[in-house]
């Protein structure tokens, strides 16, 4: 399950990365224009471009890195408590199959 913050990060991820994208492309149909400011405008976004990806990936592995530890916790916690967890477990699935059959 994740998180409502972690679904929005998800989401951010999504969205920057298409940014990117988009700007690729759109850098790739204006290559043919010439001039000064329009080779100036295209090395400020070019340059910036890079810097969104090195960002996004960043956030990707920061990401990645606390999912791992989350897991790594619910796995010792898992190990420390096995009763407990089966508990937990017994009364989420209880509460779920209630919820489903309500509808």
């Amino acid at each position: 399950m994740s998180t409502p913050h972690e679904t929005q990060r998800a989401k951010i991820m999504e969205d920057i990365h298409l940014v990117i994208q988009d700007t690729q492309a759109l850098l790739r149909m204006t290559a043919h224009e010439a001039g000064d400011e329009a080779a100036a405008v295209r090395a400020r976004v070019q340059e910036r471009l890079a810097q969104a990806t090195a960002e996004m990936h960043a956030l990707q592995e920061s990401a990645l890195r606390s999912t791992k530890e989350a897991a790594e916790a619910t796995e010792q916690f898992v190990q420390d408590h096995p009763w407990k967890s089966v508990g937990i477990a017994a009364v989420a699935g209880l509460a779920l199959g209630l919820l489903i059959s309500r509808r």
